[in-house]
C-alpha cells in the first residue's frame, strides 16, 4: 500500500474503553509475538493521549521478551525533558517504567532540541533503525494524526524525511517533532484508538472519504481502527464485543 492509495481500514467496535483496551492489547501482543519470532525484533512506536495511557498500563503484564523490543514515539512537544506534558513521561509512568526494556532500546524524540533539529535528529535514528513493526496512533477532532494537522505538509512525497518539524499546532504546544506519513506508512502495521463522543465526527468524515491526515493511512500490512461505541457514527461497520 502507498500514501496515494490508502488503506482499508479494519473497524472494530468495543462496546466500551475497558473492551477497546483489551482487544488493542491482544493484537499488539498479537504482533509482538509474530514479529519476534520471525526477525528477532519488534519495534514500536507509541502514541499520546488518555486511551493510549490505559492501554500502556495493560502492556505491563504482556507475556512477552521485553529484550526484543524497541520503542520509539510518533510525536512528541518541545519542551524539556520530563516535562508533564511530554509523551515519554507518560509512556513511562504508564508502563516503560515497570517492564525491562533495556534503555539503550527506548529511543525518545529529542524535542527539546526545538522542532527543526529535534526532527532532523529523530529522523535520521529512524533511518538506521529500519521498519516500524507496529505504529500506534490517536485520531484528533479534526482528523489529525499523531502531529499532523489538517493543512499542514503530511511527508507523504517518497523523498520526504522520516520526522517533520511543527511549528503551528492548533493546540498547545504548538511546536513539536512528529513522524511523518513516509514513517508512518512504512510501518507493517498501524493501529488508530478511538474513544468518545468527540471523536465520533472524524470518524465518520475519515469514513465518507474526506481528506483528512488520519485518511492518508497506509500501512504495509494492516490497518486496524478500535474505537468505541461512543466514538462510532451511527450505522458503523460492525457489532460492539
Amino acid at each position: 500500500m502507498s500514501a496515494d492509495k490508502p488503506a482499508i481500514p479494519d473497524w472494530r467496535l468495543c462496546a466500551d474503553a475497558k473492551t477497546l483496551v483489551a482487544e488493542a492489547a491482544a493484537a499488539v501482543a498479537e504482533l509482538a509475538e509474530r514479529s519476534i519470532q520471525q526477525r528477532g525484533i519488534f519495534r514500536i512506536a507509541l502514541a499520546g493521549g488518555r486511551t493510549p495511557q490505559a492501554l500502556y498500563r495493560e502492556l505491563q503484564s504482556l507475556p512477552t521478551d521485553w529484550a526484543a523490543w524497541h520503542v520509539y514515539f510518533g510525536d512528541e512537544r518541545s519542551v524539556p525533558v520530563g516535562e508533564p506534558e511530554r509523551n515519554d513521561r507518560m509512556a513511562h509512568a504508564a508502563w516503560l517504567d515497570h517492564v525491562p526494556i533495556p534503555d539503550s532500546q527506548r529511543h525518545p524524540v529529542p524535542a527539546e532540541l526545538g522542532p527543526r533539529a529535534g526532527a532532523r535528529a529523530y529522523a535520521d535514528e529512524l533511518q538506521r533503525a529500519g521498519r516500524l513493526d507496529l505504529a500506534l496512533l490517536g485520531v484528533g477532532e479534526d482528523g489529525h494524526t499523531a502531529s499532523l494537522f489538517p493543512g499542514m505538509n503530511l511527508g507523504d512525497a517518497p523523498t520526504a524525511p522520516l520526522a517533520l518539524p511543527v511549528y503551528d499546532a492548533p493546540k498547545p504546544p504548538a511546536e513539536r517533532v512528529t513522524l511523518s506519513l513516509a514513517a508512518l506508512n512504512a510501518a507493517r502495521w498501524i493501529i488508530v484508538l478511538a474513544d468518545g463522543e468527540g471523536k465520533r465526527d472524524a470518524i465518520a468524515r475519515w469514513q465518507a472519504g474526506e481528506d483528512l491526515p488520519v485518511s492518508h493511512l497506509a500501512p504495509l500490512e494492516k490497518l486496524t481502527v478500535f474505537m468505541t461505541a461512543s466514538a462510532a457514527p451511527q450505522g458503523a461497520p460492525d457489532t460492539p464485543r
